[in-house]
């Protein structure tokens, strides 16, 4: 199968810790993406070539959705057996991966998100990482 794929999300499960956000995979795994997210408004831009992955949660902050922005490490079948989502843009382009959730990629391997809470109807978190380190990320209303 090929690794480049645009892949549709499935419903996780979400717990919110005050160290951290933790995902259930449909697998049932789990991982934790950790720390406070820092609450942002307006456009997040990324450092160049740092993975990206946003999820939206329902209004009951128990259950939402996950993608990963051009990720080509994660093989088609394993996104789907865990229920996480993949968009692929080229520079230049952009996608609405949820109502009021918009990504788009810029120049040098970068992208930006957009996010208004109110619209997707939860809340919004960006995780950026690589090798080195993770951020967390949330969308505020302004």
């Amino acid at each position: 199968m090929s690794a480049r794929s645009d892949i549709a999300p499935s419903t996780l499960g979400v717990e919110l810790h005050d160290y951290g956000v933790e995902v259930e995979y449909i697998d049932n795994r789990t991982t934790v993406y950790r720390g406070v997210p820092e609450a942002v408004t307006g456009t997040l831009g990324t450092a160049p070539g740092k993975e990206v992955h946003v999820l939206v949660t329902d209004p009951t902050e128990t259950e939402g959705v996950m993608m990963y922005v051009n990720d080509l490490k994660s093989h088609d079948d394993v996104l789907e057996s865990s229920g996480v989502g993949r968009v692929i843009l080229g520079e230049g382009e952009e996608e609405e991966l949820f109502p009021g959730v918009l990504v788009r990629r810029v120049p040098g391997h970068r992208f930006e998100v957009e996010a208004d809470p109110e619209v997707a109807r939860g809340r919004v978190f960006v995780f950026v990482e690589d090798d080195w380190g993770e951020d967390s990320y949330e969308f505020v209303a302004e």
